[in-house]
């Protein structure tokens, strides 16, 4: 059963992505999420900084659309107290969220988009689907590539040399991906950005 209703009276986008707090895991491979969202708000003059709701969150416009930005800082596996704070504080409908996080079952690089869908292994995802009671929602997912090691080491590991040029691509197209949903919106989007990237230039 849904615990959300919906609210006419706000208009906004709320863009979450999934990472953990902490300069010690700054550029590890669950906090992609994070990297998409530091580079849309870079480009869009964001600044993520007020702590709302157990998140940092910035809000400005993308377009001609209102977007909140939001990193948890719950840490990934408990993402879903964060997200669904944050839709009740804004009065959110649930079409309105977009979820942005790793994905070890992608090579490093691949983005996967759907409109909704299972967890497929991530807790953070569970996390937002036990806390929002449904799985419709958008997730933009980026390969980390799979683990050559315990699942937890591997996900809390830097990319290495050759995988950072890939990554960077990667995170920048997640953030072209948000902004396709947002102007051209999911079917548009997934067809675009579901195929295998270009190799990055060099």
């Amino acid at each position: 059963m849904r615990i959300f209703r919906r609210h006419p009276a706000i208009k906004a986008k709320l863009i979450v992505g999934l990472g953990n707090p902490g300069k010690e895991y700054e550029g590890t491979r669950h906090n992609v999420g994070y990297m998409a969202v530091d580079a849309l708000a870079k480009r869009h003059h964001i600044f993520v900084k007020a702590r709302r709701n157990r998140a940092r969150v910035g809000e400005g416009t993308i377009g001609d659309e209102r977007v909140i930005l939001a990193k948890p800082l719950t840490f990934v596996n408990l993402s879903g107290e964060a997200v669904s704070g944050l839709i009740r504080r804004y009065r959110l409908n649930l079409e309105d969220v977009i979820v942005i996080c790793d994905d070890v079952n992608l090579p490093v690089g691949r983005l996967r988009i759907r409109a909704s869908g299972s967890a497929g292994g991530h807790k953070g995802l569970k996390s937002i689907i036990l806390s929002l009671g449904t799985q419709d929602f958008v997730r933009i997912r980026i390969g980390i590539g799979a683990p050559d090691r315990g699942m937890v080491d591997y996900v809390l590991s830097r990319f290495t040399r050759e995988e950072r040029p890939i990554i960077k691509q990667a995170v920048n197209r997640a953030a072209d991906a948000v902004e396709a949903i947002l102007t051209s919106g999911i079917e548009q989007a997934m067809n675009e950005f579901n195929a295998p990237p270009a190799a990055p230039q060099t």
